[in-house]
């Protein structure tokens, strides 16, 4: 007896578990930052360790970061499964040993998607910080 309620909640959980994560997929859908078609025209500025900035007028029909980004031959890096992992950006290469890393935002708030997937529209604001630190 004991049995069959442990193995009716262990289906029940499951059920939940598989309902939950597509309830997520569902909402992830329906909420992901959407893509604008057509040209457009982004700044994207590049600061430097040392506070020195140097911005990047941008005119392209990319509807994503990266395709705008290497239009102009910004950046560069390293293929991954998630992605571009940027390591180089307007020619200057982030040193893995001093943990420095290349951080980026939009108009001064968090990024929290790859250049890959960060979608761009028009008099949008990038800035491309080269942080240290993990």
């Amino acid at each position: 007896m004991g049995n069959k309620k442990t193995m009716k909640k262990s289906i029940i959980g499951v059920i939940i578990f598989v309902v939950v994560i597509a309830a997520m997929a569902v909402l992830y859908n329906v909420f992901k930052p959407g893509t604008a078609e057509g040209s457009k025209h982004i700044v994207a500025e590049v600061v430097l360790g040392d506070g020195t900035s140097k911005s990047f007028d941008i005119n392209t029909d990319a509807e994503y970061l990266r395709q705008a980004l290497e239009e102009k031959k910004l950046i560069s890096g390293d293929e991954t499964e998630t992605g571009l992992f940027v390591k180089v950006v307007n020619g200057v290469t982030a040193n893995d040993d001093k943990k420095e890393w290349w951080c980026f935002t939009k108009g001064g708030e968090a990024v929290n998607t790859g250049v890959d997937t960060t979608p761009i529209a028009d008099g949008d604001h990038f800035e491309i910080t080269l942080t240290t630190g993990y």
